[in-house]
């Protein structure tokens, strides 16, 4: 049985007086390829002066380019949509049959597709300590990228972190403490590591308290702006993995941005004139039957 649900997003940037803003990239759009059907989206820009220009990304994300002709005191951002989840199985997927045991190589030519996702971009002691306890002997690929996830939410705390920017593998694995994005990043690279080319999500999560309201569930239905990561398999293609629950990306898992680098997929970016600024943010669920 699916729940019909709709999710509403609104962000404001406040300034201290009317600036100058230049152009803003906002990817807050579904992905092309979604975990569950979006039947109905809307994105609406609450300041007066704007132009909107939508257009897709080198990896087919979905991109709102603004451009604000005038000075302004406020940015108002707001989505809305509607989404239908039903329960999946996220191993439902077939691999090619040299694919089917790690490790494995990438055929010639699907590697020459995948080298922006295969690039090692952080090499540290401490990320170099965590792999060579990966064992390397062959198992199945399936079980080799549910083991890597599930240390990684055993090993890192999750932590509600505020500031900008991700964390650097290094930092992550000293502190053994992450946001999602941060987490998210290091199995990416850890991924990579491991001759797996990987991609880094970020979207949102509905979660959805479950029949019978079990003591280990969600207590109200929820969603938040998250962030997670994919690996390629061949014959299956992009396979979601959640390093801060352990589990595979599932249905209530909206990505936004697929990216190879982390900063082509903020939500919000853009550049304004020095000033104060101060944001608010809302991101709530509700069922629609």
């Amino acid at each position: 049985m699916s729940i019909k649900v709709a999710l509403n997003h609104l962000t404001t940037y406040r300034f201290e007086r009317p600036v100058f803003l230049g152009p803003h990239i906002v990817r807050l759009r579904p992905a092309p390829r979604c975990y569950m059907p979006v039947k109905n989206y809307s994105f609406k820009v609450h300041t007066p002066e704007h132009s909107l220009y939508w257009q897709q990304d080198p990896y087919g994300n979905f991109l709102a380019r603004l451009i604000f002709p005038q000075a302004t005191t406020e940015i108002k951002l707001e989505v809305d949509l509607i989404a239908e989840i039903q329960s999946i199985n996220p191993f439902n997927f077939l691999v090619e049959p040299d694919a089917e045991t790690y490790p494995f190589t990438y055929d010639r030519q699907l590697a020459k597709e995948l080298i922006p996702f295969l690039e090692i971009a952080e090499s540290g002691p401490l990320l170099q300590e965590w792999i060579a306890t990966i064992s390397r002997q062959e198992t199945a690929i399936t079980d080799f990228i549910v083991s890597l996830n599930q240390h990684l939410q055993q090993e890192i705390t999750y932590s509600l972190r505020l500031e900008p920017g991700i964390q650097s593998c290094e930092e992550t694995l000293s502190k053994k403490m992450g946001s999602c994005r941060d987490t998210g990043w290091l199995l990416v690279q850890v991924l990579r590591h491991c001759g797996l080319a990987a991609r880094f999500v970020s979207g949102y999560l509905i979660q959805l308290v479950p029949e019978g309201n079990p003591p280990d569930g969600p207590k109200v239905d929820s969603a938040a702006l998250h962030a997670w990561a994919e690996v390629y398999l061949p014959g299956a293609g992009w396979v979601g993995l959640d390093p801060t629950s352990g589990l595979l990306a599932a249905e209530g898992h909206i990505p936004l941005a697929c990216t190879a680098d982390p900063e082509r997929a903020a939500p919000v970016t853009g550049s304004t004139e020095a000033c104060e600024t101060h944001l608010d943010y809302s991101l709530t669920v509700s069922r629609l039957n």
